[in-house]
């Protein structure tokens, strides 16, 4: 006999299948916008994310920025793993796990402490269901971690030549990444010259550009064009270290009032002595624009090294963003953009030009150049880089 089922009966719970889901090693999340983090808060609305805050490989010093930063990564190991962040006006957040590791990985007992350490502490995350869609690392430390989990995907997103960088341990780093790249089943680099490394060692990356956030910048409007009575004032915002060309700043220093944003460490000697240069200190990535506007040229003073060559700076397209003109040193990464800003490498070349591109409205040119900012916001990255982290080659 049929029974019709009452309206007022109970319907069965729908059933919501669990959300794909992200792991993702990195720098510590919130800490600064890395392009890791901008790609993944545009695919928080899509994944759950499990962020997991890595450290690199330089010894720490009893410096008083590495003493404190010693601190912080001691107190965000006493959080409760895998805390969600606080949910912004923006979307989602993910879930932030800061596992205690040893800072160091060149001795065999240092790479085997750091493996127990890191799978007791991750194998919860990386084990859990659903599986995750893709295991994301911007670092090589995992390389141990991810030989432990061989049928995970992971995905090696190549933003930097760290074995290169000033201060970190650079063949530690070279040996983790060529054990790091048998176990991963894709790699996306951000610059062309990681591009050509890593196929030399036998790995077809591809290439993902970094991109801007263009709403975060439409609002700089440029102070009144610098008149012959007042000195440029001459910006850079970033981490400031011996990547830096030394005599292109000191020569700058000397016509404009330059002024550094963001950490700095380990500069060269005679720019941390210089009078002449304005340390501003971190400033926070919302306050940037507002920064922008004080200043009459924006400036990306580079050495040309092998660590800045592989480079692809998140603040070059910021800064072309803000409308501002723009001097930089000819590395690979600013040569795409070489009608929409001024390359040289020359000081006193490098000043003149400052104070020019101060004195006078930016180019009709390089604003028509510009106007190729359009094609390359986040979204459409995330886009990409989602379609390759799903289906790597």
């Amino acid at each position: 006999m049929h029974r019709e089922t009452s309206p007022t009966s109970p319907r069965p719970p729908r059933f919501i299948p669990p959300r794909s889901r992200l792991v993702v090693f990195s720098d510590d999340w919130g800490r600064h916008p890395s392009s890791a983090q901008h790609l993944v808060r545009h695919l928080l609305a899509r994944f759950d994310v499990d962020w997991i805050n890595t450290i690199g490989t330089r010894r720490p010093t009893l410096s008083r920025a590495d003493l404190a930063r010693a601190l912080e990564k001691a107190v965000s190991w006493t959080r409760p793993a895998g805390a969600a962040e606080p949910e912004t006006p923006a979307g989602p957040a993910p879930r932030v796990h800061a596992p205690a590791h040893w800072p160091g990985f060149k001795t065999r007992a240092e790479r085997a402490l750091n493996r127990r350490l890191l799978r007791r502490a991750l194998a919860p995350v990386l084990e859990r269901d659903p599986a995750p869609a893709a295991v994301i690392t911007t670092v090589p430390i995992t390389a141990d971690l991810a030989a432990d989990f061989p049928g995970l995907n992971w995905i090696y997103y190549c933003v930097d030549d760290f074995a290169e960088w000033p201060g970190l341990d650079g063949g530690t780093l070279q040996t983790l990444e060529r054990d790091l790249l048998p176990h991963v089943s894709g790699v996306i680099c951000v610059s062309e010259v990681l591009r050509e490394r890593l196929s030399r060692l036998g790995f077809d990356a591809r290439l993902l550009t970094h991109g801007i956030d263009l709403d975060h910048w439409s609002g700089v409007r440029r102070r009144p064009l610098c008149g012959p009575g007042r000195r440029p004032i001459a910006l850079y915002w970033g981490h400031a270290d011996r990547r830096l060309d030394a005599d292109i700043c000191l020569t700058l220093a000397g016509t404009c009032d330059l002024r550094m944003a963001g950490r700095h460490h380990d500069v060269d000697e005679r720019l941390a002595r210089s009078r002449a240069v304005t340390w501003l200190g971190p400033v926070p990535y919302d306050r940037l624009p507002t920064l922008a506007e004080d200043a009459d040229v924006l400036v990306m003073p580079y050495a040309d090294l092998p660590v800045t060559r592989a480079m692809q700076p998140l603040k070059l397209k910021e800064y072309l963003a803000t409308g501002l003109p723009v001097v930089a040193t000819p590395l690979p990464a600013n040569r795409a953009w070489t009608d929409a800003l001024d390359l040289t490498a020359d000081p006193t070349r490098f000043a003149s030009l400052c104070l020019a591109r101060a004195r006078r409205s930016l180019p009709e040119a390089q604003a028509r150049a510009r106007t190729r900012l359009a094609g390359e916001g986040w979204d459409a990255k995330a886009v990409q880089f989602e379609r390759w982290i799903t289906a790597p080659s």
